[in-house]
């Protein structure tokens, strides 16, 4: 067994070792049962902006059609508004984009920056989002504050400097982030960085973090965080009807100092997954092609407040001479998803809502799959590993942050090894890259949280879950996991 003194000489060891760690998973991915006729047609995920999964043949077909149907835009825009206030009433309104990312873009301009126009300097407005993941996506609109965290972002994309990341920040808007209690952000990878480890989150202690900052916060115009419900993401703390205590409790912070409320839902489902009006959320925003199906597109819910500002912004609230819907020129006008993408993401809300059980039963299976697969681990790392199911995202994480608690028994205190998303950009995500080599195309693993869902090549053309794939998948997942520990000397 190998004796580490510092976590950094465990990652010095993986990145020498990643060659053979990649020749012994080649290996393996013949010995589990993935021939070369298999290989790169199925995943972990078809929820990833890389690599989108596959239709249903009803939302392939919705959108097939459109392309020989002649419709007004608005027409579609209208039945996607219907739609949001048949599952959350009247006083709620939605809009499709043409990304998620999209549709964070028009939230954020549209009711959290100041005016540009007028005599004078704008004046700077900030909001506060939790350092939690994937904080270049919700927390990525504002310059950062405190300034420790002005480079956090800075090699989480293709680009780097203005034509990156850094280039998405808007006029006169900052961004208060606040570190979530009970939280970890040791640096881990051979990309050396924090990793958020977030199983332990303290949400009433958190919520007094953010409470103390908003209080002290010039200017405050909103709150931002995710939408996913499992404890991988900081959400494992739920109240009595389901609902994530820290969301419910910044909901109460938005009604307090009257500001709105944005949660970055992006791999999440409508219908069947997390409830706004649960959290006191003011606005939601979705991939359309990830956890619902979808074509490319972006979907943002919320309160009619709100959302006729994203309208205007998107040119799709009314005529200047007044009707009820328009589909025209605006600020963000490149934001239209256009009618087949409307079509599709139509067809796929109607799918959640009248099929709910298969998209519940689909997860259910998928998690039945995962615990018998990981049960087959190598005994020393089985009982490091907790598994939660999602509804909302249609998926099940796969958490071991509690490896580096409890340490791999005769490993000196090191634990699984903990990829972050900057290893993911370097190529140095073993545990996405590895997965390539034995012919399974990834998911999202980053941080010790791997996020596992149903789409590619893993589902029939009526969305049923088809178990062969999706069993080898997982399968080489716990394959690569163990070649990597063993490869270091952990087991």
């Amino acid at each position: 067994m190998a004796n580490y003194k510092y976590r950094i000489e465990l990652y010095e060891a993986v990145r020498a070792k990643i060659p053979e760690i990649y020749a012994e998973a080649e290996r393996a991915a013949k010995e589990i049962g993935i021939t070369d006729k298999m290989k790169n047609t199925f995943g972990l995920t078809g929820a990833v902006s890389g690599c989108h999964g596959l239709n249903p043949t009803r939302v392939a077909n919705a959108m097939h059609e459109m392309t020989r149907k002649i419709v007004s835009s608005s027409e579609l825009d209208v039945r996607v508004s219907h739609l949001v206030k048949e599952w959350l009433g009247d006083d709620w309104d939605g809009v499709m984009t043409s990304t998620c990312e999209a549709a964070l873009q028009v939230c954020f301009d549209s009711v959290f920056t100041p005016p540009l126009t007028g005599r004078g300097d704008c004046y700077t407005s900030r909001y506060i989002a939790p350092y939690e993941r994937h904080i270049h996506h919700q927390a990525g609109y504002g310059r950062p504050f405190p300034g420790r965290f002005k480079d956090a972002v800075a090699d989480r994309g293709n680009c780097a400097g203005e034509m990156g990341l850094a280039g998405k920040r808007l006029c006169n808007l900052e961004v208060d982030i606040v570190p979530m209690a009970g939280a970890k952000y040791d640096n881990h990878g051979i990309k050396y960085y924090p990793a958020p480890l977030l199983t332990k989150v303290d949400a009433k202690a958190t919520a007094e973090k953010i409470r103390n900052h908003a209080e002290r916060t010039p200017n405050l115009c909103g709150f931002a965080s995710l939408g996913y419900d499992t404890p991988g993401y900081g959400y494992g703390e739920k109240n009595k009807d389901g609902s994530s205590v820290l969301r419910s409790e910044i909901g109460k912070m938005a009604r307090k100092f009257d500001v709105p409320y944005l949660i970055d839902n992006a791999f999440g489902s409508v219908f069947i997954g997390v409830d706004p009006r649960l959290c006191g959320c003011d606005l939601m925003v979705y991939s359309m092609d990830k956890a619902m199906g979808a074509g490319t597109s972006g979907l943002i819910i919320g309160r009619e407040e709100y959302v006729t500002y994203c309208r205007r912004a998107l040119g799709t609230h009314s005529e200047r001479w007044g009707t009820l819907t328009a589909h025209g020129k605006a600020a963000y006008v490149g934001f239209d998803p256009g009618k087949e993408a409307l079509a599709g993401g139509i067809a796929a809300m109607e799918f959640l809502r009248d099929e709910p059980k298969l998209w519940k039963d689909n997860v259910d299976q998928l998690e039945k799959i995962a615990r018998e697969e990981f049960n087959q681990i190598d005994p020393k790392l089985r009982s490091l590993f907790d598994i939660t199911k999602s509804y909302n995202s249609a998926a099940v994480e796969i958490n071991y942050e509690k490896s580096w608690d409890e340490g791999i028994p005769g490993a000196g205190g090191m634990g699984i090894p903990i990829f972050t998303i900057e290893d993911m950009y370097a190529g140095t995500q073993v545990f996405q890259t590895g997965l390539l080599k034995m012919g399974i195309i990834p998911t999202i693993t980053y941080d010790a949280n791997i996020f596992i869902s149903t789409g590619l090549g893993t589902t029939d053309p009526d969305g049923y879950l088809i178990e062969k794939p999706m069993r080898l998948g997982i399968r080489g997942m716990v394959r690569l996991i163990e070649i990597t520990c063993r490869k270091v000397g952990l087991i």
